[in-house]
């Protein structure tokens, strides 16, 4: 945990549009999003008509609003031609304007077919991309189902720098045999490519996935708690040390470059979504409503072309299930929450005698302006700590 205290949030987390573009090329074994192979193109048209009409849906529920921040993700969103990207984008700027310092995120395979599209996303309005590495080992890559290698990798990395102003990657830790100084080695050579902004993630075995079935057979074997623990450390030391500390849990960023979408989650600020199994929070009349959308992609469009939007599930939030949200995704943040905010969500403060306890044990600290934060004690067993302050 650094020593400084980071400065505190904005009070308005902001608007964002969150789009879902189900589609990818193959399916990767530890994956459990909603992702689908095809082997026949989608009707790109057919799709950009079906995003059009939810997202008009969703204007005439909710108003006006400016956004501040759009979010491609998937599946493969670098499968989408520019111009249907920038036929998204239109329509949502014809519903609720984007802000002139708007952050307009697209998640990226590294393939060399994938990297030949960035200047169409650039003028298309995209100005941030965040690419799937997920490793600099071309084993690692192989293992983890990956259709690209290191080599490829770092191209597109190097592709996307002359395209965008700002550039993300994701990799992937706690693989099988990864020791901490093979991991700090790939992260120093990571950290070296320039980009501002690193995602970071545990290998988790995800149920319904290859990789759980492969588990359970004793196929695949991830590293001992104290292992992973190694390299959770090892993690936090590298970043650090290279001017990318952590802000959330599993997100680095030179100061400045933190991810302004994934920051409105995390702040539990309104977010539209839009696409096949696309998740929202919206602040209507009746209050603060969560909304899903069909999970399959044709059953999706199909639903869309019939009624005007594909939600099915739409259920206002009581003030228990809010505080809840705003604690487990506010506590991932260096930030911290705000105890004052968490006060009027839930109808209640923190019991002070398990504020006083995890305190104590050097769970959480407190920040200036009521504010907690959990600590590097606190942040490896987020769940039980989430947990304990809600009781």
């Amino acid at each position: 945990m650094t020593e400084r205290a980071p400065a505190p949030p904005p009070a308005d987390p902001g608007f964002g549009v969150y789009v879902h573009w189900p589609f990818c090329k193959a399916k990767c074994p530890y994956c459990d999003f909603n992702s689908h192979v095809r082997h026949a193109p989608p009707d790109q048209a057919r799709f950009v008509a079906a995003f059009r009409a939810e997202i008009a849906h969703t204007r005439e529920r909710i108003g006006q609003r400016r956004t501040h921040s759009v979010f491609f993700g998937g599946g493969t969103p670098s499968l989408m031609e520019p111009a249907t990207v920038g036929a998204i984008l239109d329509a949502i700027n014809e519903a609720w304007p984007l802000d002139a310092r708007a952050e307009v995120t697209l998640e990226a395979n590294p393939t060399s077919v994938e990297a030949g599209r960035f200047r169409g996303y650039r003028a298309a309005g995209v100005n941030r991309v965040s690419l799937g590495v997920q490793a600099l080992d071309d084993a690692a890559l192989k293992a983890l189902g990956r259709m690209h290698s290191a080599e490829e990798a770092l191209g597109a990395v190097a592709v996307a720098r002359a395209a965008f102003e700002r550039v993300s990657f994701d990799l992937i830790y706690a693989r099988p045999d990864q020791r901490p100084a093979d991991w700090a080695a790939e992260l120093r050579r990571a950290i070296d490519e320039g980009c501002e902004h690193l995602s970071l993630y545990q290998l988790t075995i995800e149920e319904g996935t290859p990789f759980a079935a492969l588990h359970r057979a004793g196929r695949l074997i991830v590293p001992e708690d104290e292992v992973a623990r190694a390299l959770w450390d090892v993690t936090q030391e590298t970043t650090r040390a290279a001017g990318l500390p952590a802000y959330e849990i599993s997100n680095h960023a030179r100061p400045g470059a933190e991810s302004q979408h994934n920051l409105l989650y995390w702040r539990y600020g309104e977010y539209a979504g839009i696409g096949p199994g696309a998740h929202g929070r919206l602040d209507t009349p009746e209050g603060r409503v969560a909304t899903s959308t069909e999970r399959g992609p044709e059953e999706w469009v199909a639903k869309v072309e019939a009624q005007g939007h594909g939600v099915i599930a739409d259920e206002t939030l009581t003030r228990a299930e809010q505080a809840d949200e705003y604690l487990l995704m506010g506590l991932r943040l260096m930030e911290g929450i705000d105890r004052a905010r968490f006060a009027r969500l839930a109808g209640r403060g923190f019991d002070p005698a398990r504020v006083a306890a995890l305190l104590e044990d050097g769970m959480i600290e407190e920040l200036p302006g009521n504010r907690l934060r959990a600590t590097a004690l606190g942040l490896p067993v987020l769940d039980a700590l989430v947990a304990d302050l809600a009781a």
